[in-house]
């Protein structure tokens, strides 16, 4: 289930990426298309629909299923629409990306799991679509890649109906992604500089696929923008005109380990971490997310490593 593979982006263009942030931006996420749902462990299956739900409850809870006609906003390969249309969550759907490998991977997912999507190459900050179109609205880690945030609000409470919702989930606070980072880049350090080692160069994968991730990972420094203050991202939802407007953070401890064991993954031979793996790493995901979740009374909700956020249009 992945787009058509496209070449990696050479040093020339990350170079020139690094001036035109709207270029960035789709030559990462096309350069990304085919490998992403590979990259993230992204499925259609009972992990991932229990997940997108149970995000998407955390913040906006469960009344008003299914929504009659959504809209996603840099939705990526479809992870977040079309897992919630598997739980019920969403009826007719419709998404949108900067990046044309992106939308053409989602409407290929969609098609794989029996059912169609509608999907368009779109800018956030400017959507194609007539206002009062949506019943909700949604994405998921897509806003920190957004220049003008506060008009991407505008633009989806535009789209929307009155009295239409949107649901903005995973997206990274100041110090989570503070934290994550550094852990990211100390575990790749470790783990490219241990498998140099004779009797673990089989751990180690080849140089070129190194160094293609290496400068995947500087674009992706281009393209991140943003990380938010829950409390400054409800305020600036507000000022963009949505009411009732709520904010949730997940993921401390579970972040801490989630980041270096994504960061090991790419850093080694795909062929050498098999289902047991992949096992691990989400079961430590759900054992952590539980004493997150009983943390989260005694620790301030800045220092979680997500933020989502829902509020609805305030026009009549």
């Amino acid at each position: 289930m992945s787009a058509t593979s496209k070449p990696a982006a050479s040093a020339e263009e990350v170079e020139a990426a690094w001036n035109d942030n709207k270029l960035a931006q789709v030559l990462y996420h096309d350069w990304e298309a085919s490998t992403y749902d590979e990259k993230w462990s992204i499925s259609y299956d009972e992990r991932c629909v229990d997940y997108a739900r149970d995000r998407f409850v955390a913040v906006a809870g469960s009344r008003g299923w299914p929504y009659g006609k959504t809209l996603e906003i840099g939705a990526g390969t479809g992870f977040f629409t079309l897992n919630l249309k598997l739980a019920g969550v969403l009826d007719e759907a419709h998404v949108t990306d900067l990046s044309p490998g992106m939308v053409e991977a989602a409407k290929k997912n969609a098609k794989t799991l029996g059912f169609a999507i509608e999907g368009k190459v779109a800018d956030a900050e400017k959507l194609p679509y007539d206002d009062d179109t949506f019943d909700l609205v949604i994405g998921h880690a897509v806003i920190h890649h957004i220049p003008d945030v506060e008009l991407a609000f505008r633009e989806m409470l535009r789209v929307l109906k009155p009295g239409g919702r949107f649901v903005i989930c995973g997206e990274p606070t100041r110090y989570g992604d503070f934290v994550a980072r550094r852990l990211s880049r100390f575990t790749w350090w470790a783990t490219t500089n241990v498998t140099k080692l004779p009797a673990l160069a089989h751990w180690r994968r080849p140089q070129e696929e190194l160094d293609e991730s290496s400068r995947a990972a500087a674009l992706e420094a281009v393209v991140d923008l943003h990380t938010f203050d829950p409390d400054t991202l409800a305020r600036m939802a507000s000022r963009a005109g949505a009411v009732q407007v709520k904010t949730v953070t997940e993921e401390l401890l579970a972040a801490w380990v989630g980041w270096p064991i994504r960061t090991f993954e790419a850093a080694v031979p795909e062929q050498k971490l098999g289902f047991g793996w992949r096992m691990f790493a989400y079961k430590s995901w759900l054992q952590l997310s539980k004493v997150d979740k009983a943390l989260s009374s005694v620790v301030p909700d800045e220092l979680y490593y997500n933020v989502s956020i829902t509020g609805v249009t305030g026009k009549q």
